[in-house]
């Protein structure tokens, strides 16, 4: 049975219908009022809890240990009926700890995910991007979530995993798009039981076949031999550990890549004289993404946190046992951080102090891997499609999950 808890004298309750479609206009509103709100957001994996909106209060509670992460997901796995059973050990995650052992599990999983292996990936990033773009030569529309920004970041995590193209399904989150019936971007207890399933299998294959490359090799070894004599006594991640990060790497980054590079080409083909910009002059794509991610913030709420004393925010007594969630989204528009918020400009001399990415110890690990898709990916599309335009008869849908900023359909004309 779900947790209730007695409502707060400043509840509110999000709209149903299209709430997406203004939800810079509602948190904007919210972050006027003092940045902080009890909100109840619909769907059926929605919680109850506080909402902060400001910049200010938003980069300083995402690094307060008073909110933890452990705590918060254990409640939420009962919220959704994830308490037992293979798949909820999907979610037993280094994003899901406090310290001491976010710690440990950071600083195991930080020696597989080094810059110098992001950057290694670069020609492979490329050599899918080309490959998508190839397949859509010679049309004159296409869909680009299902047809391009989904696509990519899938590819790249199978050949980090050493998946096959059969395997495509197994590990996609369904509701990325308008196929899947949901379009809610959600993990459901099937999928996370199926997840848990094929990527134990495929963690005891790469035990047997170590290719030496892959990340899950790397996973396997971080840590065996911490001390470097060469015996292999160091910590190590357990089975359980490997697995749910490994969940966490494939739905975690392939899930903000989709929104990272839909969100920006919707940004750009709605801003001609920013695309026109960035035509001109192609180095400016750093700036550009890091942009995007202020503007529309892949993600739209930071992962779940529980409040272990009561806090004072924004005037405001956050109760010990609430939830707390943090709005990424709002946090990026606020007008006393960035100058003009509500206008997208690919030269922004202020865009890197966006929060999309988080902040503090939780900071998102995959960032550099997402930035390097998104750069590739927008610079590739824009140069093989010159005329590349929004459909004018089927316009881009936003999905109603607030934890996600993502489209679910994006047609365009291509020439």
């Amino acid at each position: 049975m779900r947790e209730r808890r007695a409502p707060h004298p400043k509840h509110v309750e999000v709209p149903d219908a299209d709430w997406q479609d203004h939800a810079h206009e509602i948190y904007g509103d919210w972050r006027r009022d003092g940045g902080i709100r009890y909100v109840r957001y619909p769907g059926p994996a929605a919680v109850e809890g506080w909402v902060v909106t400001g910049h200010a209060q938003a980069k300083a509670l995402l690094a307060d240990p008073r909110l933890s992460k452990n705590r918060a997901a254990q409640r939420f796995g009962r919220h959704v009926g994830l308490t037992e059973g293979p798949g909820a050990a999907m979610f037993s995650h280094m994003l899901n700890a406090d310290p001491p052992d976010h710690t440990r599990l950071r600083r195991l999983v930080q020696k597989a995910f080094t810059a110098r292996r992001t950057a290694s990936l670069r020609p492979m990033v490329e050599q899918f991007v080309t490959g998508l773009l190839d397949a859509l030569d010679g049309r004159d529309e296409a869909e680009l979530i299902s047809e391009f920004a989904l696509p990519l970041p899938v590819a790249v995590a199978f050949e980090l995993f050493g998946a096959t193209d059969a395997d495509h399904e197994i590990l996609q989150v369904r509701g990325n798009t308008l196929d899947g019936g949901q379009g809610d971007g959600e993990v459901s207890v099937f999928t996370a039981e199926s997840m848990a399933s094929y990527l134990r299998a495929l963690i005891a294959l790469k035990r047997e076949n170590p290719d030496g490359e892959g990340l899950l090799s790397a996973l396997l070894t971080a840590g065996d031999d911490e001390d470097g004599d060469g015996d292999g006594d160091g910590d190590a991640l357990t089975e359980d550990e490997i697995t749910s990060m490994s969940f966490l790497l494939v739905v975690a980054g392939h899930q903000t890549t989709v929104n990272l590079v839909a969100n920006g080409i919707h940004a750009l083909l709605t801003h001609p004289d920013q695309l026109a910009a960035l035509r001109a002059d192609p180095t400016r794509i750093h700036g550009a993404v890091e942009e995007v991610l202020r503007y529309e913030s892949p993600s739209g709420l930071a992962s779940l946190r529980y409040a272990t004393e009561p806090i004072t925010v924004g005037g405001v007594t956050v109760r010990e046992g609430d939830f707390v969630q943090i709005s990424l989204l709002g946090a990026d528009r606020d007008p006393a951080v960035f100058a003009d918020p509500d206008r997208f400009d690919i030269g922004r001399a202020d865009a890197g102090r966006h929060l999309a990415f988080g902040h503090g110890i939780h900071h998102c690990l995959g960032a550099p891997l997402a930035r390097l898709q998104g750069e590739i990916a927008l610079t590739g599309i824009i140069e093989r499609f010159p005329r590349l335009r929004l459909h004018e008869t089927h316009g881009a849908r936003w999905q109603s999950n607030p934890r996600h900023r993502g489209l679910l359909s994006l047609p365009v004309r291509l020439r």
